[in-house]
């Protein structure tokens, strides 16, 4: 690790620098310690952040990690026996399963990220356009902007790309987040800790976001006639997750992709349910930290079968009250 400076008129600009090798390439990484620093502020400050700096260099390693090492082929064997065994049959869904989809996804993709929003009320918001008095404007937003995203996705042909990805935020999101269909910008990084403060997840950098899905974009379409559409969908899902492109919203995104990669291989839709939100954050923890999307191709087997279950006897609503 050296030192940096950056003359910009009549400051000076100091940087923590780091290069490093991956694959073929010579990356390198900087972190801006500050101006017209003296060398005794260099030293206060470096300890911390070479520290920093560290912790950065395995995040871009990990999440810029090729995807085509995801399924090995005989990886891909075990997926296609795994999905085979539990004899994924495909229906058409009705209208009226449409809508009971869309309200129980509404309802359970917001509750996973922490919307208050009751079952009944999402049913009666969609259905009745009524709103609950006791809850804010912007979660009463997001439930409408969950159902109109569902409605797009049905309609679009499109199975995965940059515009897409950034429609799909823009309508979950239009009322309720002045960012929505931006990607994240630049200085806005992603961390997420839990309650006790220990790092769950760091997001890919911003200055990476567009290559990382480029390259999430271009695996698929490489790979689209190779894999089981459950596990296209496991693997873009997992890794859109990884990367966190935007500011927030990231999760409601990466389950509306996912089942838009399903309908467009000609797969019904699936929900993943509330109750199953640590099983669900134990998948992306597998993928992240092994590379592992075998959980979450469990996980879409099972939301597959409960949501057919939920969607056939329209018994949404009953169940949730």
């Amino acid at each position: 690790m050296h030192i940096e400076v950056q003359t910009r008129g009549k400051k000076k600009f100091f940087y923590l620098a780091h290069s490093y090798r991956e694959g073929n390439k010579v990356r390198k990484v900087r972190l801006y310690l500050g101006f017209d620093l003296s060398e005794d502020d260099i030293k206060r400050l470096r300890p911390d952040a070479e520290k920093a700096l560290i912790e950065r260099i395995i995040a871009y390693r990990r999440i810029g990690d090729p995807l085509h090492t995801v399924i090995s082929p005989s990886e891909k064997d075990v997926i296609s026996a795994l999905i085979g065994k539990h004899r994924m049959e495909v229906w058409h869904l009705s209208d009226e399963e449409w809508l009971s989809f869309t309200e129980a996804f509404a309802y359970d993709t917001n509750a996973i990220e922490g919307s208050t929003v009751t079952a009944s009320e999402v049913q009666d918001i969609i259905e009745e356009d009524k709103w609950p008095g006791n809850r804010a404007k912007w979660e009463i937003a997001e439930t409408y902007g969950v159902a109109e995203a569902i409605a797009y996705m049905r309609k679009s042909k499109e199975h995965i790309s940059l515009e897409l990805i950034k429609k799909l935020h823009r309508i979950v999101f239009a009322n309720s987040k002045s960012f929505a269909g931006s990607f994240r910008a630049q200085g806005v990084e992603v961390v997420v800790a839990d309650a006790h403060g220990n790092v769950m997840h760091r997001g890919a950098a911003q200055k990476k976001i567009v290559p990382l899905l480029k390259e999430l974009t271009g695996w698929y379409e490489d790979n689209r006639r190779n894999y089981h559409p459950v596990a296209l969908a496991a693997v873009v899902h997992d890794q859109f997750e990884n990367i966190h492109p935007f500011q927030d919203g990231n999760g409601r995104v990466g389950r509306l992709l996912l089942n838009n990669i399903l309908l467009k291989h000609g797969l019904p839709p699936v929900n993943i349910l509330l109750k199953n939100r640590q099983e669900y954050y134990g998948a992306l923890q597998a993928y992240e930290k092994e590379g592992n999307i075998r959980p979450t191709i469990e996980l879409i087997v099972k939301s597959y079968k409960e949501t057919r279950k939920t969607i056939k006897h329209h018994d949404y609503k009953k169940r949730r009250m």
